[in-house]
């Protein structure tokens, strides 16, 4: 009797996965053939909700099929349960990037007390998000922050990039524009670095100022406020 309940139990499996396979290939087969400016599909997989797939295009962005792929949506799917938003948690994962994989020899580093926290921020030296983030940040301490110039509101942030790149000082000099809105002297040097740093975030979609890296590689677009920033740094293991 339990050998047959074994046999049971594995056929009820293989037939599981039989079906995930049929409807994996269908919503491929029909999605390329309807939609052919459809980029190529990296990967389908089920989400929590019964009969809805995830569909994952360019590495990280998602969209959301029904098993035959009769219809394609693209938006938040939200777990009014738990009142989670489980788009925005997987996009996350997909869009972390290990810490050490940044390429810190293209950015500069101001540290305050002991250093011993770390996160990187890719920031345009006009934007203004930036800015208010670069104030709320002075309040943190013990703290290392790897500085990325990442000028992409225009050719007047490339200049000024290029000057804060080039100072004696880049630290202060970045603090001096960003926290009390006093202009770059111009100088001039190797630059590479910043044009590195705009290809490094297109690859790593990186589309918007400030965007930061904490050190577990999780990343937040957009500025957040002094305790929203130690607490990020506090919850890293």
């Amino acid at each position: 009797m339990k050998f047959s309940k074994l046999i049971f139990a594995v056929s009820l499996v293989a037939a599981s996965l039989g079906t995930a396979v049929a409807q994996e290939a269908a919503i491929r087969k029909n999605l390329a053939e309807r939609l052919p400016n459809l980029p190529k599909i990296d990967e389908v997989s089920k989400t929590p909700m019964n009969g809805l797939f995830e569909v994952r295009v360019n590495d990280s962005d998602i969209f959301y099929t029904d098993a035959e792929g009769n219809f394609l949506f693209q938006g938040n799917l939200i777990d009014t349960r738990s009142k989670r938003n489980l788009t925005e948690e997987r996009t996350e994962k997909l869009n972390a990037l290990a810490f050490d994989a940044l390429p810190l020899k293209d950015a500069f580093t101001i540290v305050r007390g002991n250093g011993k926290r770390k996160m990187a921020v890719f920031e345009d030296p006009n934007c203004g998000y930036c800015k208010r983030f670069e104030r709320d940040l002075q309040q943190v301490n013990n703290v290392t922050v790897h500085m990325f110039l990442y000028p992409v509101l225009g050719a007047d942030s490339v200049d000024k990039a290029k000057s804060i790149w080039c100072a004696k000082d880049k630290a202060k000099v970045w603090q001096d524009v960003m926290v009390r809105d006093i202009p770059a002297p111009k100088a001039v040097c190797d630059t590479a670095a910043i044009d590195r740093n705009i290809d490094f975030g297109r690859k790593h979609k990186i589309t918007g100022t400030p965007t930061i890296f904490f050190a577990d590689g999780s990343r937040v677009p957009g500025a957040i406020n002094t305790a929203q920033i130690e607490k990020f740094l506090t919850e890293v293991k």
